[in-house]
Order: C-alpha cells, then sequence, then structure tokens
C-alpha cells in the first residue's frame, strides 16, 4: 500500500503522530479540543489542529489509510436495544463511528485505559467490537504494557484494531513485545538540572532501607518508602525499577509522576518529582519534542499521552498484515 496518510483523532500531543510518521504515514487531519494541547500540536508538527470533534462534519475529513482515534471511556446506553452502531448515540465513540461509517479507511487503531474491556461489565468493548464489524471490520484487542516496550513506566492500555474485511479479513494478531529491559535511571537528566524537584522541605519521609539494599533492574516499579500518610502521590520508587504510571489527575506532593529515590548532586541521594522531559522520555518521545513552556501543562498533558513504542510496532505490523 503505497501513499500512507492518516488522521488523529482525540490527538493530545501526538503521540500516534509520532508514531506513525515513522511508520511512512503522513498527517492529513487532526482534531483536538484542548486548547493547550493544539499549541503543542502546532509547535511540533506545523499542523492545523481542528476542534471539537462533535461538530466536524465526517464529509469534511479527507480520505486516508488510517484513523487513529484514543477516544474518551464512556459507558453505552444499551439497555433494551442491541450492540451495534445506534448505541454509541451519545458518546464521543458514535463521533469515531460515523467518521469511519462515512470514509471507510482500510485500518482503525483505537485505544483506552486498561480497564476499558472490562468497563460496564465487558458491554462497552462489545459494543465497539460490534459496531466495527457492522462496518465491515474485522476487530482484535490486546491490552500491553509500555514496561515491555523499551520505555521504564509501568502503563497499561487497551489497543484496538480494525481492518477493513474486503482487504484482509483474517484475524489480526498483536506483535509481541520486546520486553527490552530498562531502568528509569537510564532516562533521569543530570541532577544538576532538576535540583528544583527535590523534596527537601518534608520531615515526614520514610525509607524503607531493607528494599532499598534489595532493589535491582527490573522491568517494574520498586516502592522504597512513603512520606505522609502514603496514599496517591506520596509513595516514594527506587530508580532502578520503572516509574509508576504518569497520571494526567491526582494529588500529593509526587502529584501525576510519583516521588522517586535517587542520585542528586554530589552523589547524595534525594526524593524527587519526575522533570517534563523526562516524562517524554517515559512515553517515548523524541529529544527535539518541544515541551509546552508550563510544567503543570506538560505533566498533565503526558499523562493523558499514548507510548508512542506500543503505537508504532502495533501499526508496523498492521502493516505487514494487510500487505
Amino acid at each position: 500500500m503505497t501513499d500512507l496518510t492518516f488522521i488523529d483523532l482525540f490527538a493530545g500531543i501526538g503521540g500516534n503522530h509520532i508514531a506513525l510518521e515513522r511508520n511512512g504515514f503522513e498527517s492529513v487531519y487532526t482534531s483536538e479540543w484542548d486548547k493547550n494541547c493544539s499549541v503543542v500540536l502546532f509547535n511540533n508538527y506545523g499542523v492545523e489542529v481542528n476542534g471539537d470533534i462533535t461538530k466536524i462534519d465526517e464529509t469534511s475529513v479527507p480520505d486516508h489509510t488510517l484513523l487513529s482515534a484514543g477516544f474518551p471511556c464512556q459507558a453505552f446506553s444499551i439497555s433494551g436495544k442491541r450492540l451495534g452502531f445506534e448505541d454509541t448515540r451519545g458518546t464521543l465513540f458514535f463521533d469515531v463511528a460515523r467518521i469511519i461509517k462515512e470514509k471507510r479507511p482500510p485500518l482503525v487503531l483505537l485505544e483506552n485505559v486498561r480497564n476499558f474491556a472490562s468497563h460496564d461489565g465487558g458491554r462497552t468493548l462489545e459494543v465497539v467490537r460490534t459496531t466495527m464489524e457492522q462496518l465491515g471490520y474485522t476487530f482484535t484487542h490486546q491490552l500491553y504494557n509500555a514496561s515491555d516496550f523499551g520505555v521504564p513506566q509501568n502503563r497499561q492500555r487497551v489497543f484496538m484494531a480494525a481492518i477493513r474485511e474486503d482487504i484482509n479479513n483474517t484475524p489480526f494478531v498483536f506483535p509481541e513485545p520486546p520486553h527490552t529491559a530498562i531502568s528509569l535511571k537510564d532516562v533521569l537528566l543530570p541532577p544538576e538540572e532538576v535540583e528544583d524537584l527535590v523534596i527537601t522541605h518534608r520531615n515526614d519521609i520514610v525509607l524503607n532501607q531493607a528494599a532499598i539494599d534489595k532493589a535491582v533492574v527490573v522491568n517494574k516499579p520498586i516502592r522504597v518508602g512513603h512520606l505522609g500518610k502514603g496514599g496517591q502521590g506520596e509513595r516514594i520508587y527506587s530508580d532502578l525499577g520503572h516509574a509508576i504510571t504518569l497520571s494526567a489527575y491526582g494529588g500529593g506532593v509526587g502529584a501525576k509522576t510519583g516521588l522517586y529515590y535517587t542520585a542528586g548532586v554530589n552523589g547524595d541521594m534525594v526524593v524527587r518529582k519526575l522533570h517534563p522531559r523526562e516524562c517524554a522520555r517515559l512515553q517515548g518521545f523524541p529529544e527535539t519534542f518541544q515541551l509546552p513552556n508550563s510544567r503543570t501543562q506538560a505533566w498533565q498533558q503526558f499523562g493523558n499521552s499514548v507510548p508512542v513504542p506500543i503505537v508504532e510496532a502495533v501499526t508496523k505490523a498492521m502493516l505487514h498484515h494487510i500487505s
């Protein structure tokens, strides 16, 4: 298949964009309602960003090879109804579906939170599956963890691949993760660049020395302490393991990134949050990616983003499947 093009719906800050360009795709349409994300999208990719998807006329969307969408998880009202396209009305997935119905792209890649497959007793996923099948696509899904794709972040997400049946009607098989060994320590900035993120004003930090001594490089988070009551945003992890899931929300001293026990200036061990550049690395974004000026915005945006290496691997496999 030549002249590979894609549209990116609920684009965020363009994790899908990066992955698809690496596989030879060209962007022809981008939709994102958040104004701050739109600025980041334009600064990094020079794309014109279309706003609220509910206001987009599907006939105005350009033809494309692949549609990508990380739509929000919403329960569908299916009581007393048949599963499928009509049951998605009133949800944002309906807007994705009506574009697919109108443009019939050969490939569709959807992404959602890890509990999407079990959401509303599994009915939410079943509506999506049935809708795609009614529209003439095969449908398969897979739960992946970013930790298995060469980035040190424990981030589980459901990926859904749909392929138009007239192109290939055999079930798509998701690729096996490379399980690359990597630690959070491998992607951290030099200590002198992140001194302001060190937690120095707290006298309630409790470290588990036994856990620190036992810590080895492993592809999962290693908890070694806490502060306060040890709630969300108050747990401390070793830099020899992986980061916890970046989040757009949540409170506590380590809100959105978590807290980590790592080397400070002069080699002293410190506890600190992660810098936005480190968050970018945890999502597989390149060093050339331009961060927003606001750290708060950056933390929120990376907390909502998609792991680039997973999208790259899946879309590469999808191209191979139809070739």
